[in-house]
């Protein structure tokens, strides 16, 4: 399963990108969010789901985490495949879609093409409990790390666990630092926290 892909823009329209890593041009699906987070950027790094059919090996590409994982939960819905998930999240941004299902809102869900009301109905019952922990996940996320150094704060805490430190010490420490000093690099992050720990 691939996680993610960090390369050169090749392409990007509103419904596809095309991703260069390594030599390799990878055609990934996307969301109007998505396009909307890599507009006018040279490169980046996607979020991916596989869809591997008989007669098709499809990626799906988010701009988040959370975007991702709102998909995946849209596609476990009957009636909702991965090209009306992608509609549903090129229609309505993350956060408001998780607000929309947590509030039991059917009438912003039906104003997407291709949902009708059963549609509508089963994403508010089946997701609801599902999107407040989405939610509350991404909202610790939000809380845990500084402004926009989200990569360098997951990078620091993951190098500091591999190095046997407890994550919820790592996570208060990488914080600390990334307050005092928030355009510090992960080198000097790590550097900085081994000197707390």
């Amino acid at each position: 399963m691939i996680e993610y892909i960090r390369g050169e823009i090749v392409e990007l329209n509103p419904a596809l990108m095309v991703m260069e890593c390594s030599g390799i041009g990878y055609n990934i699906n996307i969301s109007l969010t998505t396009y909307s987070a890599f507009n006018g950027c040279s490169e980046g790094k996607v979020f991916v789901y596989e869809v591997i059919r008989e007669d098709a090996h499809l990626l799906y590409g988010f701009a988040t985490g959370e975007e991702r994982e709102l998909f995946l939960l849209l596609i476990t819905v009957s009636g909702v495949g991965p090209n009306t998930a992608r509609m549903i999240l090129s229609s309505i941004p993350p956060a408001e879609l998780m607000d929309i299902i947590a509030s039991g809102d059917d009438i912003s869900l039906t104003s997407v093409k291709g949902i009708g009301s059963k549609t509508a109905q089963r994403i508010l019952v089946d997701l609801k409990g599902k999107v407040k922990t989405i939610a509350a996940v991404a909202g610790e996320r939000r809380q845990r790390i500084p402004g926009d150094r989200s990569e360098v704060a997951e990078g620091a805490v993951a190098a500091l666990v591999m190095l046997g430190f407890q994550k919820a010490a790592s996570q208060k420490a990488v914080t600390s630092i990334l307050k005092k000093t928030p355009m510090a690099v992960v080198e000097q992050v790590i550097k900085d926290a081994l000197k707390i720990l």
